[in-house]
């Protein structure tokens, strides 16, 4: 069934925390999927929550922005992050990661509406230059490119996949 106009909404640290149990699902939801999103399956439900504690912390302490998008229902859909770059020469620069959407949502515009959620932020805080990475071949891929990222160059055996094998990394960037 088709989600109807998901609500976007920016997440602080205690946010993350209130949440965090319905972002431990969606997490272990795609990594059961064969996402990689820097975990192995099966993630356990600990590990996810160390996980999103340590994003918690990231948020409050200012270097990170974290986005979900909702059901009507308020189930958590999906997220993206924008990891801000602190140093002084790089304070023009963000990377998105982590843009989850669960199973049952794909393929339904929500990926591309927590990506314009991010571009956005960027935008507002003058961050003028994007990056970010993705498993070669993967659905995203063909997400990034529709929306005006351009490929910087991939990396073989870089992820490795629950069977053992490697993968390789395709880098992207975005000047806004």
């Amino acid at each position: 069934p088709a989600i109807e106009s998901p609500a976007l909404e920016a997440l602080t640290g205690q946010d993350v925390l209130r949440r965090r149990d319905a972002l431990v699902v969606l997490l272990q939801d795609v990594v059961d999927g064969g996402a990689s999103v820097g975990f192995l399956p099966p993630l356990s439900a600990e590990e996810a929550r160390a996980y999103w504690d340590s994003v918690a912390e990231t948020l409050e302490a200012g270097g990170r922005r974290l986005w979900i998008a909702r059901a009507t229902d308020g189930r958590i859909l999906g997220t993206v992050q924008l990891d801000l770059a602190s140093q002084a020469n790089g304070r023009h620069r963000a990377e998105a990661s982590k843009l989850m959407v669960v199973s049952s949502a794909r393929r339904q515009g929500i990926g591309s509406l927590l990506m314009e959620a991010a571009e956005a932020e960027a935008r507002g805080l003058g961050r003028t230059t994007l990056v970010l990475d993705t498993r070669q071949g993967d659905p995203s891929e063909a997400l990034y490119r529709g929306m005006g990222w351009q490929p910087a160059g991939t990396i073989p055996r870089y992820a490795r996949s629950a069977d053992g094998t490697l993968h390789t990394t395709a880098f992207y960037y975005k000047l806004l």
